[in-house]
């Protein structure tokens, strides 16, 4: 197919406006160096049912969050019949959605912390000490929702009232919350391009976790390790484990897999199916140590896009 436009969506409604419209904007860019006519889509301003489909060769997907990678967006690509870039309906409603990616997970014996689901609208009714006691050895915990990215929402509680007050923080946002096993150890994430892990990069705040703000902030100063700093052997091993997660999901383009090294294993946090593109963002800085600009990730990107996935 001869390519005549790409329009670049960002923005969005979800709680990561303001990092998609970053992601958008290098992405934006980045096809404009290329050389193809490029716009860009808003869907905070303009419903994405309004996407002029005889105008538009290709859809790049910028967006972030809720409704941009859960598979509310991509279902209207699909009716619009515009080939667009990264995954699925399917697959991104199900790596989005906590409970279920934890569940394929398992299902394809790859280690993830232990832990349980908890409705909100169960919350007072339930004994959660009880429940808590019961699945968890110790206290430290990590609570969060079950449909979030960029760590919004997470809390690591140390005790039982932490929990209980971080549960009843959320409870009004959310429709399911998880619990799950606190794992220390090293943060190392890997990036998967085309079923082909890139790199790990290993990732250490100066925050208490890798939150937010120690994310996209750069006065967080997140030291950023590329490699990662574990032996070959290991390193090896995550990289096949993301690749495995890639395919398990049956993601396209690329994906993002968070890991926690702790004792010698790899305990999968989650899957990311758009991963940022800032100038923070870990998977161009993962393809930029092995070689690949990013431009030529964006292009990897646009040649791959497609529709029915």
């Amino acid at each position: 197919m001869k390519i005549k436009k790409i329009l670049v969506i960002l923005g969005g409604t979800s709680k990561e406006r303001q990092i998609s419209l970053q992601t958008g904007e290098a992405c934006f860019n980045s096809i404009k160096r290329i050389g193809y006519k490029v716009d860009k889509f808003d869907p905070a301003k303009k419903l994405l049912n309004e996407i002029d489909s005889s105008n538009v060769d290709i859809i790049f997907n910028a967006l972030h969050g809720k409704d941009g990678e859960d598979g509310n967006a991509q279902t209207y690509f699909e009716y619009l019949r515009i080939p667009y870039t990264h995954s699925g309906v399917i697959t991104s409603m199900n790596a989005m959605d906590k409970v279920i990616s934890k569940k394929i997970f398992k299902e394809n014996n790859i280690l993830s912390p232990k832990y349980c689901v908890i409705s909100s609208s169960n919350l007072k009714k339930i004994n959660l000490k009880k429940i808590i006691k019961k699945i968890f050895s110790n206290n430290q915990v990590v609570v969060k929702p079950s449909n979030e990215g960029s760590s919004i929402g997470v809390k690591i509680c140390k005790n039982f009232n932490s929990v209980k007050r971080a549960c009843f923080n959320l409870k009004n946002k959310y429709e399911n919350l998880i619990i799950e096993k606190f794992i220390g150890g090293q943060e190392i994430q890997v990036a998967v391009l085309n079923n082909k892990a890139l790199g790990a990069i290993e990732l250490k705040p100066k925050r208490s976790f890798y939150d937010y703000k120690a994310k996209y902030s750069k006065s967080a100063n997140t030291s950023h390790i590329m490699p990662a700093n574990i032996s070959k052997k290991k390193y090896k091993e995550v990289l096949k484990i993301a690749e495995k997660t890639h395919k398990a999901l049956k993601c396209r383009g690329v994906s993002r897999c968070d890991f926690k090294y702790f004792k010698n294993k790899f305990y999968l946090l989650e899957i990311n199916t758009q991963p940022g593109m800032t100038n923070l963002s870990l998977v161009p800085e993962i393809a930029q140590y092995r070689g690949i600009t990013f431009d030529t990730l964006i292009k990897n990107l646009i040649k791959d896009a497609s529709i029915n996935k």
